[in-house]
């Protein structure tokens, strides 16, 4: 997909090559297509563009094909719903349009994102958690899957939490994919915990073979719950995906976080030799964290600009 967003050059990319050799050329805008004909995620493809995209010469549309919400990587939903506030926080904003959801292990969801250049990317701050003032998310079932799994998932995952937080109304839809906007069967849940600064914390989980429905909603609260203990002011999943623009923004961004994940630390490490960034870890040492393990991701980033704006 990169390689077709510049015109590069890019050899040895196929399964089982342990080598690639890529050149790029001038990243160019317009409407690209990229289908990982599997249920590959979609957020992933997203993930690795939009950096690209944002110093391209013109608006960009990007029709992902894939996996909407699969294991191993941000289910649609995270990315709209928390990824898209948090990093918009650079300076640019891009539109997420939802055309089809595609489950393991058909695929077959299909994403438009759009997004126009910026010169440059502005520095983040997000060091002040604030308090949580709200909880909600959304349960779903998509194909031949009865909407009482929907029901189920949102029930547990609501009795998990209210163990742990019992003043905050907690609001999970429980949802039923219409049939033209879904391909195949699945069925998960994502559960959101926004808080008075404005950050946004996440749990999710889908539905396997065998699993069942409660199991589903515990374990995502049980997620959520994780990363509201932390003190951080992103959750796990947010921390890695943060990196490259950090990277790649004028001035110093600063990020409060849980445990540094290893996700995070490999996203450092080629920030650090590809873009030639800065980047200290470092523990917290507010009061408030003195209990908790709670780190400070610093980093002084390169203050790209586009040569084409």
């Amino acid at each position: 997909m990169i390689r077709d967003l510049c015109d590069g050059q890019l050899e040895g990319a196929e399964i089982g090559s342990t080598e690639i050799m890529f050149t790029p050329e001038k990243i160019k805008g317009g409407i690209h297509t990229a289908d990982t004909k599997t249920a590959g995620s979609v957020c992933l493809l997203m993930q690795v563009s939009m950096p690209c995209v944002l110093f391209a010469a013109s608006p960009s549309e990007l029709r992902l094909k894939g996996g909407t919400n699969a294991e191993m990587a941000p289910q649609i939903d995270y990315t709209a719903m928390v990824f898209k506030p948090i990093v918009e926080k650079f300076g640019f904003t891009f539109n997420c349009d939802i055309k089809m959801r595609g489950y393991y292990p058909k695929g077959g969801g299909e994403v438009i994102v759009r997004m126009s250049p910026v010169k440059q990317l502005n520095p983040i701050n997000l060091t002040d958690r604030g308090s949580v003032t709200k909880i909600y998310g959304r349960a779903f079932v998509a194909g031949v899957l009865p909407f009482k799994v929907a029901k189920d998932m949102a029930a547990a995952a609501v009795r998990c939490i209210r163990k742990e937080i019992r003043d905050l109304y907690v609001n999970i839809q429980p949802v039923q994919e219409p049939k033209d906007q879904a391909f195949g069967n699945g069925n998960g849940i994502i559960i959101i915990a926004e808080t008075s600064t404005g950050c946004l914390f996440a749990g999710s989980s889908l539905g396997k073979r065998g699993v069942n429905a409660d199991r589903v909603g515990i374990e995502a609260a049980e997620m959520l719950l994780s990363n509201l203990r932390h003190g951080g002011a992103v959750d796990e999943y947010l921390q890695d995906q943060l990196i490259i623009f950090m990277a790649l923004a004028t001035g110093i961004s600063k990020i409060k976080t849980g445990p540094v994940t290893l996700h995070t630390q490999t996203a450092i490490h080629f920030a650090e030799q590809l873009a030639k960034a800065k980047f200290t870890v470092k523990k917290s040492e507010d009061e408030e964290d003195a209990s908790k393990d709670t780190y400070i991701i610093e980093c002084q980033g390169i203050g790209m600009t586009n040569p084409n704006l």
